[in-house]
């Protein structure tokens, strides 16, 4: 399925599922629930706790489907619901501990597998070891294709921030990756 029909049948979805058809929506989480999930993932770093976000996320986009004006807006709006889950989900897990030492072991983890040689992880790596903001930005507009200004409405940040971020990401990614300065 091409991008342009699949977001044609996701608004579809959307439609139909502010009007009450419930296999509309059904299928609309089954189409979403492994991108809000993989979109958690990268914001959280956590496998269980990106599942929990996915959840919570989809409690409020259950409330909110019916203000949501633009059914065309739906991939920008639901990411940005999980980015917010996800932010009040950090924000409770720094509360309750200290999470410096983990964090920051993170991104050493990732070096160790790209001096190590695994080509085939290089870039996963390099892109895991960006800070949240930024790999956030990149996986959003580069693997999930959505523009800047979807990225923005998604991470709640103005388009110039989105193209700074990614600007940034790129930069770092090239040098990690041995490309030029």
């Amino acid at each position: 399925m091409d991008r342009t029909t699949a977001r044609i049948l996701d608004e579809y979805l959307v439609i139909s599922a502010r009007a009450g058809d419930a296999k509309a929506f059904n299928l609309l989480a089954r189409r979403w629930q492994k991108k809000l999930i993989a979109h958690a993932w990268r914001l959280c770093g956590d496998a269980d706790t990106a599942r929990d976000a996915a959840q919570l996320g989809w409690i409020e986009i259950v409330r909110g489907l019916n203000r949501l004006q633009d059914e065309r807006a739906f991939p920008a709006w639901a990411y940005r619901i999980v980015s917010r889950v996800c932010a009040r989900q950090i924000e409770d897990i720094v509360r309750r501990r200290r999470l410096s030492d983990e964090i920051g072991a993170q991104p050493e983890v990732a070096m160790q597998n790209i001096e190590n040689g695994h080509d085939s992880n290089m870039l996963r790596a390099a892109i895991q070891a960006l800070p949240m903001d930024q790999r956030a930005a990149i996986a959003l507009f580069h693997f999930e294709e959505l523009s800047i200004a979807e990225v923005a409405v998604a991470l709640d940040v103005p388009a110039g921030t989105v193209k700074t971020r990614l600007m940034h990401a790129r930069r770092k990614l090239r040098v990690v990756l041995g490309g030029d300065e």
